[in-house]
């Protein structure tokens, strides 16, 4: 099970929102390249980055930034925010970044998705974003209609890297992690399974651990690291020992 760190990016600083909301926004560094570096050498196998602005915007708005991160770790790094044409999928995977993540242009067109994974086999992740048992959309500003399990479910006959499930209510909030709509999504899903969303502490990932033949594959985990709630060499030791 990874432990993938996250760097969510707004005005190129490295930030963090409160339950996605712009206006409840928390800056950490100007630098985000020297986060990433940080979190390689304390031993993230892998690095979640958001943009934030792209996400919100429609399009990619820190495309520069982040493919000098991408340069100056040698671990996978999958982004997300803005990403919803053929061409910004092919300009950062021809640019180093391993996977990238599609969220609202993968609930307004499956038919899109399916090609885009035919093309791009292994690279692609949708990010499932919900609040309550809807499926969120435009970086997290719209709620849809579609429910989360139904929607996990028409993916399954898609072929992905792995399925992002976002607990919007907890994410930024440091509250915990909840398990009730994990295990359904476990349940539900052929995927693998990448969680984020509140996870706090050392508890948290002991709780983790126990989903980890089940088909989670990590937990991506922001400001629990910033405000220093969870140690992420601790973390993946315990992991490790596990």
């Amino acid at each position: 099970m990874l432990i993938i760190p996250a760097i969510d990016l707004k005005n190129n600083k490295v930030v963090r929102l409160f339950q996605g909301k712009y206006d409840q926004v928390k800056i950490y560094a100007s630098d985000p390249i020297k986060y990433a570096i940080f979190f390689e050498r304390e031993g993230a196998k892998r690095l979640h980055i958001v943009d934030l602005d792209g996400a919100k915007e429609g399009i990619p708005i820190h495309k520069e930034i982040i493919i000098k991160i991408a340069k100056n770790v040698n671990i996978p790094v999958q982004v997300g925010g803005g990403i919803r044409n053929e061409e910004s999928i092919n300009f950062y995977l021809s640019q180093g970044i391993s996977q990238v993540i599609i969220g609202t242009k993968a609930v307004e067109s499956l038919d899109w998705l399916k090609e885009v994974t035919k093309k791009f086999p292994s690279q692609i992740i949708v990010s499932v974003d919900i609040k309550g048992e809807k499926v969120s959309l435009a970086g997290w500003q719209e709620i849809s209609k579609l429910s989360y399990l139904d929607f996990l479910e028409k993916l399954n006959e898609i072929k992905l890297f792995a399925v992002i499930l976002t607990l919007i209510e907890r994410d930024g909030t440091q509250q915990g992690l909840e398990r009730n709509r994990l295990e359904k999504a476990l349940k539900v899903s052929k995927h693998p399974i990448i969680i984020a969303g509140g996870i706090y502490n050392l508890e948290d990932i002991k709780t983790l651990i126990q989903y980890k033949n089940q088909g989670l594959m990590g937990a991506i985990v922001g400001k629990a690291l910033y405000e220093g709630s969870l140690n992420l060499k601790t973390a993946l030791r315990l992991i490790n020992e596990s």
